[in-house]
């Protein structure tokens, strides 16, 4: 099982994302939910590293990503960033309502 958990802020914002381990839903190079979470998971780190001017925090590995916003990001970063992290967990979302026994998305909040 994949598992996914977003962090928020107490205004509702994420922060911060993490993504751990595998679906198992097929083999490696067939796992469709596999390539789906990935696809969603990669575009939004892309997005935030080529449409802030204060690139985020990040780690990757097979079967690991850890991405952190900066801190103090000016309002027009900030925005830019809700854009496409709220996108991200939209599509988690409903990768997780039609493969709930392959992933786990956790929102957990400060």
């Amino acid at each position: 099982m994949v598992k996914v958990e977003i962090v928020k802020d107490c205004r509702d914002e994420v922060r911060s994302f993490r993504l751990e381990g595998h679906t198992g839903y097929e083999d490696h190079g067939k796992d469709i939910v596999c390539a789906g979470v990935s696809a969603i998971v990669q575009a939004a780190l892309v997005g935030l590293l080529n449409y802030l001017e204060q690139r985020p925090l990040y780690e990757k590995e097979s079967g690991f990503l850890s991405c952190s916003l900066a801190q103090g990001l000016n309002a027009e970063d900030a925005f830019k960033a809700q854009i496409i992290l709220g996108t991200m967990e939209m599509g988690l979302r409903e990768i997780e309502y039609m493969y709930q026994d392959y992933i786990e998305l956790k929102i957990r909040r400060c």
